[in-house]
């Protein structure tokens, strides 16, 4: 497994995270401890799906970096028990040498916030955990900020720009979601799952909603922010 440094980029200014490193490579691990930890970032380690697990859930963690592939249990259960158990939301970037589109949906689907494929670059690791740390505080927020689009949880608006956007409750339920994921895309069997839980709906009422919502956010405007990802499901772009 061969994991690429690079010398040439740095990152000023960051924020120092507290992360799990659930790996069980062991050089792998150790690379990544010796690119994080002299910039401040504070590690913990776990070297199985079990202790990954037990850690997570009972330790305070601004991310947490979990590979695919792990003795014990595996990470897709791992992410899956975290999200069903947890009190709060804990950032999760996936690890995985499986790159399919499907994988990728499957590790989505588990509750991931983003994935990286090995081999990857150590830089680009670390950018995204911070992208994710600033993200999930954003979120924390009652105010989500994505470019000129303005998603207020508290008094339930939107804005874009200047202009209000009236959305019925569906419809900004779906948007918060997307907000919510961003930049991430969303698929519709998630999308579903949040609108309506156990309930059957055909797939006809969300593409119903989705069009409603396009006509609302984008319709006004010269840049689209709502995506369809083929095969995948839905994504907001900023539109900055």
């Amino acid at each position: 497994m061969f994991v690429f440094f690079s010398d040439k980029l740095h990152i000023m200014n960051t924020p120092l995270l507290n992360i799990l490193i659930a790996e069980d490579q062991v050089d792998l691990a150790k690379n990544i401890s010796d690119f994080l930890a002299p910039k401040g970032h504070v590690l913990d380690f776990a070297y199985d799906g079990m202790q990954a697990l037990e850690f997570g859930l009972s330790n305070h963690y601004d991310l947490i970096i979990l590979d695919i592939m792990m003795p014990k249990l595996d990470g897709l259960q791992v992410c899956k028990q975290i999200r069903e158990k947890a009190d709060r939301h804990i950032p999760i970037l996936m690890l995985t040498a499986r790159d399919t589109l499907e994988d990728k949906i499957e590790g989505f689907n588990f509750g991931a916030d983003d994935y990286l494929t090995k081999p990857f670059a150590l830089p680009e690791l670390e950018m995204r955990c911070l992208a994710l740390s600033r993200r999930h505080l954003l979120q924390t927020n009652h105010i989500i900020e994505i470019g000129e689009l303005k998603v207020d949880r508290k008094e339930k608006s939107v804005t874009r720009g200047q202009k209000r956007i009236k959305l019925n409750s569906k419809l900004f339920q779906i948007l918060l979601v997307l907000a919510e994921a961003y930049p991430n895309p969303v698929t519709c069997s998630e999308l579903c799952q949040k609108l309506w839980h156990d309930d059957p709906t055909e797939s006809d009422a969300l593409r119903s909603h989705i069009y409603q919502l396009r006509q609302q956010l984008d319709k006004p405007f010269a840049q689209p922010m709502l995506k369809t990802m083929h095969g995948v499901g839905f994504a907001l772009v900023s539109s900055a």
